[in-house]
């Protein structure tokens, strides 16, 4: 993270040059962007250690601290003693300086969940259904954020900063894959889905790729903050992903930069497939059924798919697999520190993959190639929940690039 600034005055000297939000949940100032931003980043930190990392003067640091304390967006800590002269008091975010929704639209499920300045859960609603259909969502949503903001206490409510929304662009387009009546699914087409959701609340509202957002969380929330590179890969209903570079998401043109499941891999025979047709959920749902088994563990209970035998483990070589041919022809084209994967999985079928994947690298051609490390994501199934509500905290608070449609 670029946490860099400059200090100007008009006499030659330096001196802060500092705007104060109107309010608390108004964009902040991009001094105080930083400050946040380095804070998330490391937990806590003393005015000096912010000095000292940002190039800004002791005094403009705290003057910022104190701000940012008195907006209640930072708390103070115990004071660390055993130093000469003053203790040093360090700073870290006040988990109920802000609150943020997120809603995920998935092909298989929605799930709304509210969420503190830590990017803790407060509260969550899910709904399964076969297919997506617009009108059942949007009322799931207005249910769903009505309760959560009630259940708030008015001070808390007042600090709902905004709400993200985290979907699959062109939804229409799955009516097939997903087993829904096209007529259902074309109502997407002309739906803004935005605007039906700013209709229900009164908070700025967000808009990303449901995969993006997830490689988003990973970004805000995950534990590989000091990586500044990744290729992300989220196993969900269909396999996708996102792309970090210099510690910003990079979303394209579009919005659809890093559509990873589009991919071309080679298929067990050799035939040209992409990858969403190997490594996604609806690949070994599809193993499931043929076996005359229930694939509903699949979609219930993403915490744990109990005993599911040799159909599992040969999905999980095929994707790993894949998903190694994927990583390799990514980092020939950007030189990744990492490829990071996650997904709507159990942490022991997410940790076989990963495993699976470090194997299969190992059997291609790699001249020219330096491998990206490969690990596991480190947010989980809620990811694409979780993301969507990234997107106001990220945008009101944090460095970074704007990468989403928002609306009043």
């Amino acid at each position: 993270m670029n946490s860099r600034v400059t200090e100007r005055s008009g006499t030659g000297g330096t001196r802060p040059s500092l705007h104060h939000g109107t309010n608390q949940s108004g964009m902040r100032d991009h001094n105080e962007r930083v400050v946040l931003s380095l804070l998330r980043q490391h937990g806590s930190l003393a005015k000096t250690a912010i000095a000292r990392m940002t190039g800004l003067s002791a005094q403009t640091s705290s003057i910022i601290m104190r701000m940012l304390e008195a907006d209640e967006l930072l708390s103070r800590e115990e004071p660390l003693r055993g130093r000469i002269g003053q203790p040093l008091v360090p700073m870290s975010l006040n988990p109920e300086g802000a609150f943020f929704f997120g809603l995920k639209i998935g092909r298989r499920s929605a799930d709304l969940v509210l969420i503190d300045f830590l990017g803790r859960i407060r509260s969550m609603r899910h709904m399964p259904y076969d297919y997506p259909a617009p009108e059942p969502i949007f009322a799931f949503a207005a249910t769903g954020v009505s309760e959560m903001t009630q259940a708030l206490t008015p001070k808390h409510q007042e600090r709902i900063a905004g709400i993200g929304i985290a979907a699959p662009f062109e939804l229409w387009k799955w009516a097939d894959t997903v087993g829904a009546p096209q007529e259902i699914m074309d109502e997407w087409r002309n739906c803004d889905i935005r605007a039906r959701i700013a209709a229900i609340c009164s908070y700025p509202v967000y808009l990303q790729n449901d995969m993006t957002a997830a490689c988003g969380a990973e970004l805000v929330f995950g534990q590989t903050k000091d990586v500044n590179d990744f290729v992300y890969f989220y196993i969900g209903s269909f396999i996708g992903g996102g792309i970090v570079i210099n510690g910003s998401l990079y979303a394209g043109r579009s919005g659809n930069a890093g559509a990873l499941g589009s991919m071309p891999v080679p298929g067990p025979d050799g035939e040209a497939l992409q990858l969403i047709d190997v490594a996604s959920i609806t690949a070994l749902e599809r193993d499931v059924t043929a076996l005359g088994r229930e694939p509903s563990p699949l979609w219930a209970s993403p915490e744990d798919w109990g005993e599911m035998g040799a159909e599992l483990d040969a999905w999980i070589d095929r994707a790993g697999r894949a998903i190694a041919q994927a990583v390799i022809a990514a980092s020939s084209v950007v030189d990744f520190e990492a490829a990071i994967i996650d997904g709507w999985i159990p942490e022991n079928v997410r940790a076989r993959i990963v495993e699976a994947v470090r194997r299969h690298v190992e059997t291609f051609d790699l001249e020219g190639i330096q491998l990206p490390a490969i690990f596991e994501g480190t947010v989980g199934i809620h990811a694409r929940a979780l993301g969507a509500a990234s997107l106001p905290l990220s945008d009101r608070y944090l460095l970074g690039q704007k990468l989403f449609r928002k609306g009043n």
